[in-house]
């Protein structure tokens, strides 16, 4: 897939409307992505996201990496700017949580929902570069490869930090066997 997006955003240096098919590839993921980290915007901030990739577009080079690489790197510097004009550095590590599920009688899903604040707060205690890797090849299924591009550092560099993030959530999850849902000791 990735290919094809490669080729679809070069070419659209030379024809216009092969961006669009460019569009209506990615778009799911970079809402996906926009809408984790800025559920209330997201819509808004696609839409800059877009703009900024198509008045921007003839200067990706596909030696560079990837156009997936590429399109998350302007959504996130989209992001930054967006949390800039809201006087944040950064998102709230403690985003709301999800509307209720009443079919939550899943064993797995409650096991999660107890985690959910641990790993909340274990997420929030990682410098920002480390969680942004983290979240952008947990959840936008990004290679660590591309994850680099977004965030502007070295490939080596990036699954040296990916690998450490990893780490400590471990780390923070091995605790939580010994509790039982309650919170209790077991």
């Amino acid at each position: 897939m990735n290919a094809d997006e490669d080729e679809l955003l070069s070419r659209s240096a030379r024809e216009p409307d092969a961006f669009e098919a460019l569009v209506v590839a990615v778009s799911p993921h970079l809402h996906g992505y926009l809408a984790r980290r800025a559920p209330q915007a997201a819509d808004d901030l696609l839409a800059e996201v877009w703009l900024r990739a198509f008045a921007g577009r003839t200067g990706f080079d596909a030696a560079r990496g990837t156009a997936r690489a590429w399109l998350f790197g302007v959504a996130r510097h989209v992001l930054a700017g967006h949390w800039r004009r809201l006087g944040q550095d950064r998102p709230d590590p403690h985003p709301p949580e999800p509307g209720s599920d009443p079919w939550q009688a899943v064993d797995q899903r409650l096991d999660a929902a107890a985690c959910a604040p641990l790993l909340r707060e274990t997420l929030a205690g990682l410098p920002a570069v480390e969680r942004e890797l983290l979240l952008l090849v947990a959840w936008e299924q990004l290679t660590p490869a591309e994850a680099a591009d977004v965030v502007g550092i070295p490939a080596g560099t990036a699954r040296s930090r990916l690998h450490r993030a990893r780490g400590r959530l471990r780390t923070a999850l091995a605790t939580t066997d010994s509790y039982s849902l309650s919170g209790e000791m077991t």
